[in-house]
């Protein structure tokens, strides 16, 4: 019989697969490694593109909060100003208001009645003054009371004192200021 040593190529079979799989291990090595370095890279484009968005976006947040600011500084302009126009309004209309109270005092004044102050806090009105009686004093507040313009006369104090000959009464009482409800104000 023949004898026939298989030994050897048996080792170089072995040696070959071997070889054949170190170079697969080496290929799939550098296939991983390549679609690793391509999933970083695309990982990194895609992130480097989402902060490039968001920096957009952080633009036209700081754009819009300037513009807010701008708008609110526009309002509070705005209610400034209707402020001063519903100032300058109502100085408009109580403008005649002066002439009325002072053409009302000279309506209801009674004789041997003088007036020294009048002074206004609001609509609140306080006049001072002198009278010869009591009675005329009481005669001026149903004056008052019956004055379109002013009316809720109260009596604060009465002082009796002598002046030479003749007995004199010092007075102060308040009144409220009003408007008739008849508009007889017609841009008098």
């Amino acid at each position: 019989m023949i004898n026939i040593n298989l030994l050897p190529w048996r080792e170089r079979a072995r040696e070959q697969r071997r070889k054949q799989f170190f170079v697969s291990a080496g290929v799939a090595a550098v296939i991983g490694a390549a679609m690793a370095f391509g999933a970083y890279m695309f990982v990194d484009s895609q992130i480097e593109h989402q902060e490039d968005r968001n920096q957009i976006l952080e633009e036209e947040i700081r754009e819009l909060d300037r513009k807010i600011a701008e708008i609110e500084d526009l309002e509070q302009k705005r209610e400034d100003l209707i402020a001063r126009m519903e100032v300058i309004q109502t100085l408009q209309a109580q403008r005649p208001e002066a002439v009325h109270l002072f053409d009302q005092m000279v309506e209801t004044l009674p004789d041997g009645t003088y007036v020294n102050e009048i002074s206004q806090e609001g609509s609140r009105v306080r006049i001072r003054g002198l009278s010869e009686s009591n009675t005329r004093i009481s005669a001026l507040m149903r004056n008052l009371d019956e004055s379109p313009w002013l009316g809720n006369s109260d009596l604060q104090i009465i002082e009796t004192r002598d002046e030479g000959q003749v007995r004199v009464r010092d007075f102060r009482l308040d009144a409220e200021q009003t408007r008739p409800d008849n508009g007889s104000d017609n841009g008098d």
